[in-house]
């Protein structure tokens, strides 16, 4: 499994960080507030990143950034309108990966190109991803849960954030290489896909860690595995899914931010910097790191070069699962 980690290191978003280039930006932009777009429901732990990351580019920017959730579609709609809207940099959008490298590979015709429409402006965090049951659930491990899908094939379901997100992808993965049959439910929305975890409406779901943090935290759902190399340190006590049984299996997302195509490359730039420099924040770095997520921050041309890596990637995994739109 290729991960963005793979892709951009750490160490080349520090570098970033630490040395990106002072662009020399419209004087005049922005005049404005600026329009953020996000495709996805309230809630979402790609929600959570672009709103915050936001709240510190529009002090650097000096103009502030309105939110506006437009969920549906698998995040189709909320994208369509920033695929349309006008390149001037005052319409954004706070997309997942799923939006731009899995969701074009189900549906038989787009309205928009995801390689070709969007204006990439920096990745933002990776979203480290788990595997997660209701609290009363009787499965404590990752094995658990695997011994209980192969004796009741079919029988045991797990929730999405609709067909082609990435927790339908993950899922799809895991029970592909697992050797599961379990039945997919998709909601509207990955927060109502995790909601539906802890009201016990469905089995299980892999969520982002920044979707089901406060869930795990209060006591609401059960974290059986962390989809990352490594344990993390925010979930102390948590095995990865590689270490419960599943060998290699490995899966994370991002949050991303891009623009119409054809918005000028200064303006680009400037908003690059904005958001590479809010990432730098130690309040920013406070808020994001519980969560589940990994703070990147890179070059426009390094998220454009990552997506197309993606997207061809996706494209093969989605063929070989067979996971198609209803």
């Amino acid at each position: 499994m290729i991960t963005l980690q793979r892709l951009i290191g750490t160490a080349l978003a520090a570098l970033l960080i630490q040395s990106m280039p002072i662009a020399h930006a419209q004087s005049n932009y922005p005049q404005k507030p600026i329009h953020m777009i996000i495709p996805l429901a309230a809630g979402s732990a790609v929600d959570k990143a672009i709103r915050i990351v936001s709240q510190k580019m529009a002090e650097s920017l000096g103009q502030p950034i309105v939110i506006e959730n437009l969920p549906g579609s698998s995040g189709m709609i909320g994208a369509d309108r920033v695929a349309k809207a006008q390149p001037d940099g005052y319409t954004l959008g706070g997309f997942n990966d799923s939006i731009l490298t899995m969701i074009p590979h189900i549906y038989p015709k787009m309205p928009w190109s995801a390689l070709d429409d969007f204006a990439p402006v920096s990745l933002v965090t990776t979203v480290e991803w788990g595997l997660v049951v209701p609290a009363n659930s009787p499965y404590k491990t990752v094995k658990d849960f695997i011994d209980a899908v192969r004796a009741a094939p079919g029988k045991i379901n797990y929730s999405s954030g609709g067909n082609g997100s990435p927790q339908h992808v993950a899922m799809a993965l895991f029970a592909s290489r697992a050797g599961l049959d379990l039945t997919h439910v998709p909601y509207k929305g990955a927060t109502p896909a995790a909601v539906a975890v802890a009201a016990n409406e469905v089995d299980a779901a892999f969520q982002g860690l920044g979707t089901v943090a406060g869930l795990i935290q209060s006591g609401k759902v059960r974290l059986l595995a962390v989809s990352t190399r490594e344990p993390m340190k925010q979930f102390p006590g948590i095995p990865t899914v590689h270490e419960s049984g599943l060998a290699d299996f490995y899966f994370d997302s991002w949050s991303v931010i891009v623009a119409p195509a054809g918005t000028p490359a200064d303006i680009i730039s400037r908003l690059n910097q904005a958001v590479v420099k809010a990432l730098a924040s130690p309040d920013v770095q406070t808020q994001l790191a519980p969560l589940g997520m990994t703070l990147r921050g890179t070059s426009a041309a390094a998220l454009g070069e990552a997506t197309r890596k993606n997207f061809e990637m996706y494209q093969q995994l989605m063929r070989s699962n067979g996971i198609q739109a209803n």
